[in-house]
């Protein structure tokens, strides 16, 4: 199963900064397990928004270079509230260290806010790359996924400052 967590991208100022919000519905089908009588979203949920949100810029800087942008090291890590059903989690994400279109990995801070207070707050690094690099058979894939994220990208940002 997989996630889309963010619903749309509010600004973007490539390579270095990035706000989008996550919009939770009593529909997300995992709040019927997390918890039924207290729904709420999973803490895992609220930090992969984040990675979600640097993804997004991540691509954008890169011209959609790569077609896989992963978690790669998560540290201080703290929650706040909770996010509950008819909320929305205010994310943003900035570029902790100098950008680099060379370097494999690259570290950010991002915080989670519902209502002006803090969800979550976390610094991580994700990586880029291709599936070609570590096998050429999956070029095509490669091609499939940067065209599926250019085309959701356009969906996520209408009204995005884009600088």
């Amino acid at each position: 199963m997989q996630f889309q967590l963010v619903d749309q991208i509010i600004d973007l100022a490539s390579p270095k900064s990035i706000r989008a919000a996550k919009n939770l519905s009593l529909g997300e089908e995992y709040l019927a397990d997390h918890f039924p009588a207290f729904p709420v979203m999973p803490g895992v949920l609220m930090l992969e928004a984040l990675v979600q949100s640097a993804a997004w810029l991540v691509r954008v800087a890169d011209d959609f270079a790569h077609s896989m942008i992963v978690l790669r090291e998560l540290k201080s890590v703290k929650y706040g509230s909770f996010v509950e059903p008819g909320k929305q989690l205010l994310l943003t994400v900035d570029l902790a260290e100098e950008y680099s279109r060379d370097a494999k990995t690259l570290m950010y801070k991002g915080v989670g806010e519902v209502e002006g207070v803090s969800a979550v707050t976390a610094r991580f690094a994700v990586e880029r790359y291709n599936l070609q690099d570590r096998d050429a058979a999956l070029a095509d894939v490669d091609i499939q996924l940067v065209n599926h994220y250019r085309g959701l990208y356009r969906t996520l940002r209408p009204h995005c400052q884009r600088t």
